[in-house]
């Protein structure tokens, strides 16, 4: 259970909102559509604080938000500390450029595709799962906000095709879904096709991202983690081995057109 210092704040809160609204746990749960055993259960701590009953406490309790809101923050208490500088530099960037070889990028997955992909990991919990989901999907906002970065992804080619008999109608639902966000004018995405065999960039996925005062900083993963790199010299490699692999792909009109093509030939 979470014992995170802005989990225990929610609950305090969550606890303090009801008492003052005067109502009982069982005249409040009936209002939320839970029982009043699991609203004590959150209460307490011995149930996972869950989106869906925090966005009813608010609606209930007239808070604004500040529940789901105060839940954002204890998901991003919940991260792994390397990641957390890269979410700064993420919330805060002007530019962000992105090259994935394998995956559709975070920020423009569907919440199936998230998902699914999150779930490859058997390991990881139903509840881990969607916890993680739900973080994904908040992390795209920063794509919606007023005066949005401008993003820019390479992918490969072979991320579209890879659609079984039973992925299809996910793959389906996310190119389309990629296809609508490259409408917004600081969205593009720029495909490598199959038949550039090799280049520098296979190497592995980066993220760039550019802040106000004109620095990038990199990010990284891998399958223990990852790391976010900001001296000069490592992000000046990043930065070139950007430059290469967005030469190796489609313009963007060219790379919608595929898009639209993978999804057709499923059909």
């Amino acid at each position: 259970m979470e014992r995170e210092p802005t989990a225990e704040l929610i609950r305090a809160q969550l606890r303090r909102l009801r008492v003052n609204a005067e109502l009982s746990q069982e005249e409040f749960g009936k209002l939320v559509h839970f029982s009043g055993s699991q609203v004590s259960a959150v209460e307490l701590g011995q149930r996972p604080l869950d989106r869906f009953f925090l966005k009813r406490a608010d609606e209930v309790l007239g808070t604004g938000g500040l529940l789901t809101s105060l839940l954002k923050l204890a998901e991003r208490d919940g991260q792994p500390s390397w990641f957390r500088p890269w979410l700064d530099a993420e919330r805060q960037a002007q530019q962000m450029r992105c090259y994935q070889p394998t995956l559709i990028p975070g920020l423009l997955q569907t919440e199936n595709y998230a998902r699914a992909v999150i779930r490859t990991d058997g390991t990881i919990s139903d509840d881990e799962v969607e916890k993680r989901v739900g973080v994904r999907m908040d992390r795209q906002a920063v794509l919606s906000r007023p005066n949005p970065p401008q993003f820019i992804a390479v992918i490969e080619e072979t991320i579209l095709r890879r659609a079984d008999e039973g992925f299809r109608g996910l793959m389906t639902e996310q190119i389309v879904h990629m296809i609508a966000c490259t409408e917004r004018p600081h969205i593009s995405v720029h495909i490598v096709p199959a038949d550039v065999s090799m280049h520098v960039g296979l190497t592995g996925h980066f993220t760039l991202a550019r802040t106000s005062d004109g620095g990038w900083v990199g990010q990284l993963e891998n399958q223990l983690g990852g790391v976010v790199v900001d001296n000069e010299e490592d992000v000046a490699i990043l930065l070139a081995r950007w430059e290469s692999v967005r030469n190796e792909a489609l313009s963007r009109r060219q790379s919608t057109e595929l898009m639209k093509e993978a999804v057709t030939s499923w059909s």
